[in-house]
């Protein structure tokens, strides 16, 4: 899969070929070293020897190879969009060396492969069903999966022979700790309780009612997601949303930063820019500032586009249709109950300006089966996407066509002037010269209010005082145990 909370899991099950240091260079972690081709077509990545998967089969050059394979196949489907259409082969050079070959240049490609969606699965276990797959995953990492009961808990146990700890890691050897144990707890308040009577040790996604009594008692973290922030995705082919003015009114006509700020009690904060995060490398700050709250603008702009009239309950109204808005969002998954509150607050203020704004709380089995994921199934919808390059763009913006479809383009927003903008920064031989294009594409997405900004998508930690050097690694917040300790 390619969730984000797996993730958490898999970095500390499964080693990747590289990682991303605090600074936002590459570092060494399977891979000791790595040359680029003059052209930008091929990378040859140098293994670290005598590495081993849990299972007892080598971790040689092979084995990545076909974790490559196995990723292209759709195996996983985050990292398949991470590298698509970029990706052409993988070929093992002897035990220790391979070389990765590309249809183009891509400047992310080393950044994207740092994430934990990449971690490097034991070659026997690519062959199992994906059900198994997720059960058991056998990497070379500093734990193993002991047990695993969904939806309750998973415990981890030390891999004695781990030798292949990242450059950025704190400590070299196994993992200092003899076993994790993950309880699955949905609810954050019961997760915050966990911690206060000593039942846990840490927890995640601390409730920010709670932040400041954690802050006191514990040692907090929060991590700002880079990617694509918490934004509505606006159908633009289908409702009212189909005109720009509409969806430019719906940004001026909430002050959103302020529901923000009332919602999560100042402490995740507001983010203006509805398509990379202000942790994203190449975030235009400029873009962030963009539809202020502004209800004159707002109704100046619904009166442009034909919604002139009011019905007895102050909703606008065109030939006779009322100006509804299905607002779905995925409750439990995406949303939090916070989340939800700031809907709710904002769904108010939509009303005043004319918009009469349903919300549609989306069970976690609808989520995922796909059953808000039409055209016809909402004209609004909140989502976010983790990825610790720019290039999140072309996964979520690229152009859709029949022969290859882009079901991460919720806003259903096919132009294809933007799709070009966005590869040119994707192939770009330098940072600086793919920044101007991630910008510009920042801008049309903006201007043509394709999304409308939420807030940033955070991992928070709370950690016992007794409990150190658990620390979230760059890419995209996941949490590390492979060095943690206690003391008395």
């Amino acid at each position: 899969g390619g969730w984000l909370q797996e993730a958490y899991i898999d970095r500390n099950i499964l080693d990747s070929l590289v990682t991303e240091a605090d600074n936002g260079s590459i570092k060494p972690w399977l891979a000791t070293s790595w040359t680029v081709s003059k052209n930008g077509l091929t990378y040859t990545f140098t293994l670290k020897p005598g590495v081993k998967f849990t299972d007892g089969t080598p971790l040689n050059a092979q084995a990545v190879v076909d974790n490559f394979n196995f990723w292209e196949r759709g195996g996983n489907s985050t990292a398949e969009v991470s590298l698509d259409p970029y990706f052409k082969k993988a070929v093992a050079i002897g035990a220790t060396q391979l070389k990765v070959e590309l249809n183009k240049p891509y400047l992310p490609l080393l950044t994207m492969l740092s994430q934990a969606y990449f971690g490097i699965l034991s070659p026997k276990s690519l062959t199992r069903s994906a059900g198994a797959q997720c059960d058991d995953p056998i990497g070379s990492g500093a734990f193993e999966v002991k047990q695993w009961i969904h939806g309750q808990e998973l415990i981890l146990t030390r891999n004695p022979h781990y030798t292949s700890w990242p450059a950025t890691a704190l400590h070299k050897g196994p993992a200092i700790v003899s076993e994790v144990d993950w309880k699955f707890l949905p609810d954050p308040v019961e997760r915050y309780a966990a911690l206060t009577t000593g039942e846990a040790n840490l927890m995640y996604d601390i409730p920010t009612v709670d932040w400041k009594s954690a802050e006191a008692s514990y040692q907090v973290t929060q991590y700002i997601t880079p990617g694509k922030p918490v934004s509505l995705y606006m159908n633009t082919i289908n409702g009212p949303f189909t005109d720009a003015r509409v969806r430019q009114a719906f940004a001026y006509g909430a002050d959103r930063k302020a529901a923000v700020e009332t919602a999560f009690h100042g402490v995740i904060p507001y983010e203006g820019n509805p398509s990379v995060s202000r942790a994203t490398p190449g975030y235009d700050a400029g873009v962030a500032s963009a539809y202020p709250y502004d209800p004159a603008k707002a109704n100046q702009l619904l009166d442009q586009a034909g919604w002139t009239k009011r019905d007895a309950a102050g909703y606008r109204t065109k030939d006779g249709k009322e100006l509804d808005v299905k607002l779905a969002y995925p409750a439990g998954s995406v949303v939090t109950d916070e989340g939800a509150t700031l809907l709710q607050i904002l769904q108010q203020q939509w009303k005043q300006v004319g918009f009469n704004v349903k919300l549609v709380p989306e069970t976690p089995a609808e989520t995922f089966s796909g059953a808000y994921s039409t055209p016809t199934s909402y004209d609004a919808q909140p989502w976010y996407w983790t990825s610790p390059s720019p290039a999140i763009l072309w996964i979520v913006w690229r152009p859709s066509t029949k022969s290859d479809p882009n079901g991460n383009n919720s806003s259903f927003y096919n132009n294809t002037e933007l799709g070009n903008i966005i590869a040119d920064g994707n192939t770009a031989a330098t940072t600086a010269e793919a920044d101007k294009y991630y910008d510009e594409a920042q801008q049309t997405i903006q201007n043509e209010a394709a999304a409308v900004g939420l807030y940033d998508q955070t991992m928070s930690i709370a950690v016992a005082k007794n409990l150190h050097d658990v620390w979230l690694e760059k890419s995209q917040g996941e949490p590390v145990f492979e060095d943690a300790y206690f003391t008395k």
